[in-house]
C-alpha cells in the first residue's frame, strides 16, 4: 500500500474566493456598489481617477490603490467605468504587471459596466493572454440605477464559465438581489443591451406620449396615472414617469449612455442577422438627443429632445405656409 498518497486540493476554479476585492471606478454607481461590498464584510481596495471619491470610500472603511496595477494580487477585480475603452486603458498597467509575473490561478476580472458583447470577448482573450491563462474575465452588467446601487438591489446579468461564475456569485450577491448567469462571456452584456432596448424604447414612448398629450391640452400626470392602471403600466413608467411629467432632468444616469447601449444592440443584431427596427429608431433618437447637447442630463431628458424636434417641425411647417402664402 502506498502511504505517500496526499488528498487532492480543489483546483482554482472550484476554490472558494477570499473575501477581498479590488474595485475600479467609484462613480455614481460604483461608489454605492463598492460600499455595499464593504457592508457585506468584504475587504475592498479601490482605485478612482479623482481623489475625492477615493477619500470618501476610505472614510467608509475601504482602502485606496495608487493605481490599478496595485490590485494585481486581489482574487477578484471589478471594473465599473463608462465603457470598455476606459477599462482597457485603466487595465493596461495591470496586464503589463501580469505579463511579467502572472497572478494566482483562478483570478477573476468582473466587467460590470455596460459594454459591447463582442468587444468584451476580445478583452477576455487579452486578459487570458497577459495572465498566462491565470485570470478569467466575466461580464456582469447591472440594471437598477443609482437607487438600486445604493440599496444593493441591482439586477445583475452575468456571462462567463459556470464554475467561475459560482465563485464570483458571493461578490455579486453583495450588490444585487437578482443575479443570473445567461451564458458564456458576452452573454451578460447582450442581456444588458436587451434591457436597454426595452428601457430606452419605453422611456422614449412615454416622453412622446407626454409631449403629444400636453400639446393637446391634457394633464400629463393624469395621463400617466390612468396608464399605470392598465396594460401600459410598467416599472419604467413608475420610475421615470414622474420625472418626465415634471420635466425633471437632474441626472441619475447620463442619457448619452443610451446611445452607446443601443449601438451594442445593433452590433449584436448584425452578427446574428436579427432585425431590430426599434433599436434602430432609438439609436437615431438618442443620437439626436446627444447632438442637441442634452447627453449629460437624465434619461428623462429624451422628452426635451422630442420637444425640440417638435418645435423644429412646427417652425418648418410655418415657413412652408409662409412661402406658399407669399405673393409671387
Amino acid at each position: 500500500m502506498n502511504n505517500d498518497h496526499k488528498p487532492q486540493t480543489p483546483g482554482p476554479a472550484k476554490s472558494i474566493i477570499a473575501r477581498r476585492a479590488g474595485f475600479v471606478g467609484l462613480g455614481l454607481m460604483g461608489a454605492h456598489m463598492a460600499a455595499n461590498l464593504l457592508k457585506a464584510g468584504w475587504s475592498v481596495t479601490a482605485w478612482n481617477r479623482s481623489s475625492a471619491a477615493a477619500e470618501d470610500f476610505m472614510r467608509l472603511g475601504g482602502s485606496r490603490a495608487l493605481n490599478v496595477a496595485a490590485l494585481r494580487d486581489e482574487p477578484v477585480i471589478i471594473f465599473m467605468l463608462p465603457d470598455l475603452s476606459f477599462i482597457e486603458d485603466a487595465a493596461s498597467g495591470l496586464l503589463a504587471e501580469w505579463r511579467m509575473t502572472p497572478p494566482r490561478p483562478g483570478t477573476l476580472v468582473a466587467v460590470m459596466s455596460s459594454v459591447s458583447p463582442v468587444a468584451v470577448q476580445a478583452f477576455g482573450r487579452a486578459v487570458a493572454e497577459a495572465s498566462g491563462g491565470n485570470a478569467v474575465v466575466l461580464d456582469a452588467p447591472v440594471s437598477g440605477g443609482t437607487e438600486g446601487a445604493q440599496r444593493g438591489t441591482l439586477a445583475i446579468m452575468a456571462g462567463g464559465p459556470e464554475d467561475h461564475f459560482g465563485r464570483l456569485l458571493p461578490v455579486l450577491e453583495a450588490m444585487g438581489t437578482t443575479v443570473r448567469r445567461l451564458g458564456e462571456l458576452g452573454a451578460g452584456s447582450l442581456a444588458k443591451a436587451c434591457n436597454q432596448l426595452i428601457v430606452g424604447s419605453t422611456t422614449a414612448a412615454l416622453a412622446e406620449a407626454a409631449e403629444l398629450a400636453e400639446r393637446s391640452g391634457m394633464d400629463v400626470g393624469a395621463l400617466y396615472e390612468v396608464l399605470s392602471g392598465g396594460l401600459a403600466a410598467s416599472r419604467v413608467l413608475a420610475f421615470v414617469g414622474p420625472r418626465l411629467a415634471a420635466k425633471d432632468y437632474a441626472p441619475t444616469g447620463p442619457a448619452k449612455f443610451m446611445r452607446k447601449d443601443l449601438s451594442f444592440v445593433l452590433e449584436s443584431a448584425a452578427v446574428v442577422g436579427a432585425a431590430v427596427p426599434m433599436a434602430s429608431a432609438g439609436a437615431e433618437l438618442y443620437g439626436k438627443l446627444t447632438d442637441q447637447g442634452l447627453g449629460d442630463r437624465d434619461l428623462a431628458v429624451v422628452r426635451q429632445a422630442i420637444a425640440n424636434l417638435s418645435d423644429t417641425k412646427v417652425t418648418a411647417a410655418s415657413m412652408t405656409v409662409l412661402v406658399q402664402e407669399t405673393p409671387q
